[in-house]
């Protein structure tokens, strides 16, 4: 199922600002949030839907590659959780400091579920990978061996010897204190991250010995990821959570997957299209003939019409890679290069001296020569 437009499901056009992308986000979150709409799948779809927007659309990095590659650009087209499906209550909750101002927002009992709390997050891990024209064309799924820091399994994540967290005693699990100050004002409060536990709300009593009572530890990991088909060198995919685990059971970050593309021996890649020089000799240019070409799988005969001339372009329709947006597919363009032989036998020489003087082995002075590029124009416009 083909997900839907991330400024469709805010209501925004592309050219929205900050204010309108936070204005538009508050205004969904508050509509379906799951307080107000109990046992509703619907409306907990929308929520979701909204978040996982908002979590694009409000981060200029992954707005561009957004606007650029689509869902494939942020991770829609990777496997093992992209955005939408692999965001839960707490990565959105999580975001609501910024939206709302604090921990949560008014009305609804979903501000409790973070508190004021501190919630660790994991740092994000980046890995290259390099695929060939084929992998590009038909789309592929890769095994990436990474080190990265992943949950303690002796303690579940917690960092403690007995698995289970304890409850700060200095601000009672808020992750802040409060400060309250007499001034010729009146009293003034202020309020800063819990020096106890750091803003976390719980602290660690008895270190478990595996992690040190970080709970994590570096391990290595196999990841399955789908990278679509169409994809470019530079193009950058997320896959979320699948980053380094976060220290006692915070959020992970995401692995970003960073696509190098092999050089094909016979193929050159331009965009969504592909280019072959192919050569033949005068003698098949001026009588015609057929050449065999190469795809990415496969090979193509194709006709040369009599009286072709260096430099012509045959176009093979649909024949190139396709759109990783899936706005068709590109062509393969085959590049026709007259061949001139450079040792002739003596009874070679003889028949083309015969041929010199025919007005058919006359350049046409009318006739002006085209660079490549002139005529790349040409085929495009």
């Amino acid at each position: 199922m083909s997900k839907r437009d991330y400024y469709e499901i805010l209501g925004l056009s592309k050219g929205a600002g900050e204010e309108d992308i936070k204005k538009a986000y508050r205004k969904l979150a508050i509509k379906y949030h799951p307080d107000k709409n109990p046992d509703d799948k619907s409306a907990e779809e929308k929520f979701k839907e909204a978040a996982e927007a908002y979590e694009v659309l409000s981060s200029p990095e992954k707005r561009q590659r957004y606007d650029q590659f689509g869902h494939a650009g942020v991770g829609g087209a990777a496997g093992g959780g992209g955005f939408g499906g692999g965001m839960n209550m707490e990565d959105i909750f999580s975001q609501f400091g910024d939206i709302f101002g604090g921990g949560g927002f008014g009305g609804f009992g979903g501000g409790g579920r973070s508190g004021g709390r501190r919630v660790m997050r994991g740092s994000n891990l980046r890995v290259k990978v390099k695929m060939n024209l084929k992998e590009v064309a038909k789309g592929v799924e890769k095994k990436l061996k990474v080190n990265k820091f992943v949950s303690c399994h002796t303690c579940k994540g917690s960092g403690a010897k007995s698995g289970q967290l304890e409850v700060c005693r200095l601000c009672n699990g808020s992750g802040v204190q409060v400060r309250t100050q007499q001034t010729f004002l009146g009293a003034m409060q202020t309020q800063t991250t819990c020096s106890g536990c750091n803003g976390e709300g719980k602290t660690v009593k008895d270190k478990c010995k595996t992690c040190n009572g970080d709970g994590i530890v570096r391990e290595e990991e196999v990841i399955s990821i789908n990278i679509p088909a169409g994809v470019a060198e530079g193009m950058q995919l997320s896959v979320s959570g699948k980053g380094n685990a976060a220290p006692r059971g915070g959020i992970n970050g995401d692995l970003l997957v960073l696509i190098e593309e092999e050089e094909d021996p016979e193929l050159k890649r331009d965009g969504n299209n592909l280019f072959y020089d192919s050569y033949v000799n005068f003698v098949d240019a001026a009588l015609g003939t057929s050449i065999e070409v190469p795809l990415v799988e496969g090979k193509a005969k194709i006709k040369v019409e009599p009286g072709t001339q260096s430099g012509k372009v045959l176009r093979l329709k649909g024949k190139g890679l396709p759109d990783v947006n899936s706005y068709g597919t590109g062509d393969l363009l085959v590049n026709i290069n007259v061949w001139t032989p450079q040792n002739l036998s003596a009874e070679e020489k003889k028949t083309l001296e015969g041929l010199r003087d025919s007005k058919n082995f006359e350049p046409n002075p009318n006739r002006k020569e085209k660079g490549f590029f002139d005529r790349m124009k040409e085929y495009f416009e």
